[in-house]
């Protein structure tokens, strides 16, 4: 009896505080529902569904403000539209050559019944895959400059779940090896933030369409509740700063049953408006080598000096190498005036036009052009952005006039330090993911296209899937990449890779440099892989630009297994994430977009693993040459990094292969069509 009176007072007080949902949509399948409920104080918050069971709990919505009354309450429901989607569109580049997007949108308007009446408008989307939301800022007298001292979106986990994370706001930006922890025992947390629930629903968390806006993360506020913390503004300014009308980049929440199909969504790239530069041909997918590793080694400096990397005679060789093994590219780093000294707290003197004496920058980019090979462009910035802005135009015509067509740029400052022009064109220090920053970015990848320059950034602004709207940026670095590997403490550990591919990957390419043969390094236990998930590494992350980042020498060495990195595309058609679990294994089969071959990849963490792949990716009625390259019987991420074994054998569709993968090992395959019989 005692129960019965609880339960109905419970009911009453919370029938009391939430009527029917206001309003709502679901997924094209109709397994995802998002809806929005409003209650007796006007608070808005939204929740999420799938197959009836709750996923994010009611969380509240809106906005505090720095320079008037927060948007949060007194909110009434004043218009509603609906409308259906379906398109199937073509990327330029990529891991996937077409794509479905497919989705049910709902705009609300919500205006305050108070005094000052202002609206804003919500924008509700639902995916197979998942569902995101904004907000627009409509022109309106009530709130024409909109000065935002934080974001009041919050994520209510409704189950209990693992979490891998990346923590925010350290000093090392986004570089730091993922926690897996319950997700009450997240802290403050980078996105994409990946979840899988105790009942097996993997979650991933993340924003798309960064544009003019400071750039999200989420601060645990109890339990499983999460609320949206953005990244501060530049000299204690408002986190945002703009003028409507304007809206918000999406958030978004992938919502799938496996891991695997969270890293085959494109909802992310779909979230973001078409491309906005025209004509991007000019741009070839490419692997490239470079004056790189040896820096990171301590053979040589970018600085000048005895020690000089980037010197004419080492680029030619470079080149002569790329040329005679099919690359596209050779990157150089520390050509340009400003390395000497403290660098990274100097970026003021660094000059974009100014070669250092002993490298010819005209002599070599006509000896790349002869040879049919590319030079890669690189501008370290120190995170200086205002230092940057000031050369741009003068920067990027150069290598335009060159023919150089993709820059590396680069961002090597410590978090908080970055040196931004803002609006005002004040130069204040701000966060590398501050609204000021994305401004930045963005305003380099625009001048670069209309120089048909392509645009890679390392400490970058984090990926939002822009890459549909602006295809000329082509990757970025933004987690720990392949160099920890030569200088890290620690360096990356096995399940690194495998946590990659669930999290960074979510948002987008990722420039990781692989393709290491020497695996003693600076790092007192080396690269810890072995060589085959070094070649593995070429499918399972994707990017339009590989770089082979070893030594040459390491290269002509070790010619049978380099011959797995001259094979690999690096554009493909389809893609196929054959299965994989967030930081322990993944196995990524991609057809070549050039061709009728598929390559497949598969890596492990420190845990052997055998797994059983089916060839159904594989044309039906072809046959294919296997070129298998495996872990040998005493591979070991530990040991035996070098032990490898190269083999061949013909399948065909339906055939099943066994993949024995070594601890920290991987494999490679390179499926090669045969003719007709």
């Amino acid at each position: 009896m005692l129960k019965s009176a609880l339960a109905l007072c419970l009911s009453l007080l919370l029938g009391s505080a939430w009527a029917a949902p206001a309003a709502g949509l679901s997924s094209p399948d109709g397994r995802l529902r998002i809806q929005l409920d409003i209650d007796g104080e006007g608070h808005a918050r939204y929740s999420v569904l799938r197959n009836g069971q709750a996923v994010i709990s009611p969380s509240r919505l809106g906005f505090l403000l720095t320079d008037a009354p927060k948007l949060d309450r007194h909110f009434t429901l004043t218009a509603r539209s609906e409308r259906s989607f379906d398109e199937r569109w073509e990327q330029p580049w990529g891991e996937q050559r077409y794509i479905r997007n497919h989705y049910k949108e709902l705009r609300l308007t919500l205006t305050e019944d108070a005094s000052q009446k202002r609206s804003i408008d919500l924008i509700l989307r639902a995916y197979d895959d998942g569902v995101a939301l904004r907000y627009q800022f409509p022109d309106q007298s009530m709130l024409q400059n909109v000065n935002i001292g934080e974001e009041l979106t919050e994520f209510n986990i409704a189950s209990p779940a693992t979490a891998w994370w990346n923590t925010a706001f350290e000093w090392n930006r986004e570089e730091y090896l993922f926690k897996r922890t319950p997700v009450q025992e997240v802290g403050l947390a980078q996105t994409p933030m990946t979840m899988r629930t105790d009942k097996g629903l993997h979650i991933s968390i993340h924003e798309a369409a960064l544009v003019d806006y400071a750039g999200m993360n989420l601060a645990r506020v109890e339990d499983r509740r999460f609320k949206a913390m953005l990244t501060p503004g530049s000299g204690g300014l408002p986190k945002v700063q703009r003028r409507a009308p304007f809206a918000t980049p999406w958030r978004m929440i992938l919502i799938t049953e496996t891991a695997a199909q969270l890293a085959e969504s494109r909802t992310i790239l779909n979230l973001n408006e078409p491309n906005a530069i025209g004509d991007v041909s000019w741009f070839k997918p490419m692997k490239y080598v470079g004056i790189w590793w040896e820096m990171h080694q301590d053979i040589a400096t970018w600085g000048s000096g005895d020690k000089h990397g980037a010197t004419t005679a080492n680029a030619l060789e470079h080149i002569d190498f790329a040329a005679k093994n099919g690359f596209g590219g050779v990157l150089i780093e520390g050509w340009n005036q400003g390395w000497d000294g403290d660098w990274v707290a100097n970026g003021d003197k660094f000059s974009f036009t100014k070669p250092y004496p002993d490298f010819d920058l005209e002599r070599i980019t006509a000896y790349a052009k002869s040879k049919g090979v590319q030079l890669i462009g690189h501008h370290e910035t120190s995170a200086n952005a205002a230092n940057y802005e000031s050369q741009l135009g003068a920067a990027l015509d150069l290598y335009s006039r060159l023919g150089v067509v993709s820059v590396k740029t680069g961002y090597v400052s410590d978090a908080a330090q970055a040196r931004v022009p803002g609006a005002d064109g004040v130069v204040r220090y701000g966060w590398h993911e501050g609204q000021d920053m994305a401004r930045h970015h963005l305003k380099v990848v625009q001048e670069a296209a209309k120089r048909q320059i392509a645009i890679n950034p390392h400490e970058p602004v984090k990926d939002t899937g822009l890459r549909r709207t602006y295809p000329n940026w082509i990757s970025r670095e933004g987690s720990r990449g392949q160099e920890f590997n030569a200088w890290g403490n620690p360096g990356n550990p096995p399940e690194h890779e495998a946590n990659l591919v669930f999290t960074r990957l979510l948002a987008g390419p990722m420039d990781f440099t692989p393709g290491i043969f020497g695996m003693k390094t600076r790092q007192p236990t080396g690269v810890a892989t072995t060589w085959a998930k070094q070649l593995a590494l070429y499918v399972v992350i994707y990017s339009p630009i590989q770089m082979a980042a070893d030594l040459l020498t390491n290269y002509e060495a070790n010619p049978k297994p380099f011959q797995f990195i001259k094979d690999v595309p690096t554009d493909w058609s389809e893609t196929r994430v054959l299965n994989g679990e967030v930081g322990d294994f993944v196995t990524i089969a991609r057809k070549d977009r050039n061709s009728e071959d598929w390559f497949l990849g598969a890596v492990t963490d420190e845990h052997a693993r055998s797994l059983n792949i089916k060839l159904d990716f594989l044309t039906p009625g072809q046959r294919y040459r296997a070129h298998i390259y495996r872990d040998g019987a005493k591979a070991n991420y530990t040991t035996a990094r070098e032990d490898i074994v190269i083999e061949q054998r013909e399948v065909k569709a339906g055939t099943s292969l066994q993949l024995r993968l070594a601890p920290g090992g991987g494999q490679a395959i390179r499926f090669e069509k045969l003719a007709a019989r």
